[in-house]
């Protein structure tokens, strides 16, 4: 449990506000990345993570809340944190590293210009995301791998997961999302997501709160009518209309029926039968 009253803090909550309103934010960020720590597994006792940084809103809000929970003693793992620069023109390369020195913050800054693939590759009007993305990841498997790292920490939030759930449902016609943990396809690293039960306005007020130097990804950021940005939009009219129905909705993805749904991998269906039925109904009488 977190204690209210102690005034001792870690160097990244530094000037932290005195409100109210704010170390209620910050406890309850603290609160709910314990929980998906707790609930999925994700710490084992002397592992290491690589926790990826960006320089968003997400991101801050995640190395925070780890560094948090590592400094009072509920999280016994130790934590690099990681910046990939992809070689954006115009990307602040200066911003993390000064940040995560003056924080004290064990790091290492890597330089791969993945930049120029993508816009190569991708046809113009089509979305960088799922190649930069791609390019990222296995630029991040090779890391942990050499820094002896257990797991690749993602800042991924509850919002995000919504999100990937219904581009899979209405665009990839499945019932998939992000898992808040899972193994590479090697076997040999752990990709976790510790913010899957933070709401991404709560990073947004605690980033702002704690005025982290945001560093914008101007790559896809720019691109109009992404997929996401749709999805995005329906969410928040949802929410506008019935407050809490992204809660409601996250509880659902916790809270799945295999058999009340239509897959018979995941539900022995042609093996349901009343209980005085035979085996198969369908066979002729004493077969």
């Amino acid at each position: 449990m977190l204690d209210s009253d102690h005034d001792d803090i870690h160097p990244l909550f530094s000037g932290a506000p005195s409100t109210t309103e704010f170390k209620k934010l910050r406890k309850r960020l603290i609160r709910d990345t314990r929980e998906a720590i707790d609930r999925y597994g994700m710490a084992r006792k002397g592992d290491r993570w690589l926790v990826c940084l960006s320089g968003g809103k997400d991101s801050y809000t995640l190395l925070a809340a780890l560094t948090e929970l590592q400094w009072r003693g509920l999280l016994p793992v130790d934590i690099l944190a990681c910046n990939l620069d992809q070689g954006q023109p115009g990307f602040p390369a200066t911003v993390l590293p000064e940040f995560l020195e003056r924080m004290g913050v064990p790091h290492r800054i890597e330089y791969q210009d993945t930049y120029s693939i993508v816009v190569d590759k991708v046809p113009a009007g089509r979305t960088y995301c799922a190649l930069c993305s791609r390019l990222r990841r296995g630029n991040l498997y090779r890391i942990a791998r050499e820094e002896g790292c257990s797991a690749v920490v993602l800042g991924h939030h509850r919002d995000d997961i919504l999100e990937t759930f219904f581009l899979n449902l209405f665009h990839g016609g499945k019932l998939a999302t992000m898992p808040p943990k899972l193994v590479n396809d090697e076997g040999d690293l752990m990709v976790l997501r510790p913010l899957a039960h933070v709401a991404e306005a709560d990073c947004e007020k605690f980033a702002q709160a704690m005025n982290y130097p945001i560093i914008p990804c101007d790559l896809c950021g720019s691109q109009d009518g992404l997929q996401r940005q749709q999805i995005k939009g329906m969410l928040d009219e949802w929410e506008a209309r019935s407050p809490g129905r992204r809660g409601k909705m996250f509880s659902a993805l916790m809270s799945a029926r295999p058999s009340h749904l239509l897959d018979p991998e995941l539900f022995n269906f042609s093996g349901l039968f009343p209980k005085d039925a035979p085996s198969d109904p369908r066979a002729p009488d004493g077969d």
